[in-house]
């Protein structure tokens, strides 16, 4: 299969109002490409179009504003866009939410919400959108996972269960669609640098200690940035790369599931358990927390596993974004 080409092709891109969402829109901008982006979050996406069409010039760009959780609503604006563009050359499904906690610890409500974010709206625009990729010869589909849809921590069942849906949702369409000559992609970020641990909903169960410590320990893991992460998934989608690993933070992680798919589990236990202190020491001893070539997704220790927010996403991302996570309930990108 030839080169993605970008220039002169419709790219549409959901959680596009920051983060990776936004960066995944300039870079396409860049290339050439017209857009059609969605989020939740009209002024945030008002202030990305805004910065586009000051500096890529001559570029066509549609926006929808556009609540995922809402499925009468996903699938209308998907019918509309179908309409206005009955050929894409690229759709990007990046938009997602995350969701801390045991299963024990979130209730249905939380635990669904994810789900029809996260996974049911990746369906929902490919079912209504796939007739116009079909229709543009070359073209592509971009899906992003998670470091989740690699490994499945402790206090990620949620988040987990989407993103591990995500990857098998994409490898069979990879499968399925290659003698119609489109390239699928499935996108799996380890630690970007973005707001999303801060901003990712806790669910109603987890205490707020737990959320907190949780929260400290996982900020130090983001370290890419998503104007990286964004490059990164286009020109895995250009060479038509059926799987794109962002970061050692995801590479690592992938190669120990590989190595122990039944018992990497223990690893990342051991691997997030405190150092005890030296005795005597000048200083305090560090903890063992990852460091970039780590798992960025790694959960906290057992007591803070529930509050362990995802890495990147699609992964994508800050309070509206590319994921737009966690805000009062019914909030997303």
């Amino acid at each position: 299969m030839r080169d993605l080409d970008f220039p002169g092709g419709t790219a549409v891109v959901t959680g596009a109002a920051s983060g990776i969402g936004a960066a995944l829109a300039d870079g396409l901008a860049r290339r050439g490409a017209d857009l059609v982006l969605l989020d939740r979050d009209a002024e945030g996406l008002a202030a990305v179009v805004a910065s586009i069409r000051a500096r890529h010039l001559g570029r066509e760009i549609h926006t929808y504003v556009v609540d995922l959780a809402d499925a009468d609503a996903t699938d209308r604006v998907a019918a509309e866009i179908r309409r206005a563009h009955p050929r894409i050359r690229l759709l990007i499904n990046n938009a997602g939410v995350a969701l801390g906690g045991r299963f024990d610890q979130v209730t249905l409500d939380e635990f669904l919400w994810v789900i029809e974010i996260n996974f049911r709206a990746v369906v929902r625009l490919t079912h209504a959108l796939l007739p116009a990729l079909k229709a543009e010869s070359g073209s592509h589909l971009v899906n992003v996972s998670s470091l989740f849809g690699l490994i499945a921590p402790a206090g990620q069942v949620a988040y987990a269960a989407s993103k591990f849906a995500v990857r098998g949702f994409t490898e069979a369409l990879r499968h399925e669609l290659v003698d119609d000559g489109i390239g699928v992609t499935s996108v799996h970020p380890g630690g970007i640098r973005t707001r999303i641990a801060a901003s990712a909903r806790v669910g109603s169960g987890v205490p707020r200690a737990e959320y907190e410590t949780g929260l400290r320990q996982f900020e130090k893991l983001l370290t890419i940035d998503p104007a990286t992460a964004a490059e990164v998934i286009l020109r895995g989608a250009q060479r038509r790369r059926g799987r794109v690993l962002i970061g050692w933070s995801a590479k690592l992680p992938d190669l120990l599931v590989r190595l122990a798919p039944a018992g990497y589990g223990r690893v990342l236990a051991l691997a997030m358990r405190p150092r005890p202190g030296r005795v005597p020491a000048p200083r305090p001893a560090p903890t063992a927390l990852p460091d970039g070539s780590g798992s960025a997704d790694a959960t906290t220790p057992a007591s803070s596993a529930g509050v362990t927010a995802p890495a990147g996403s699609g992964d994508a991302t800050a309070p509206i974004s590319g994921d737009a996570v966690g805000r009062e309930p019914g909030r997303q990108a």
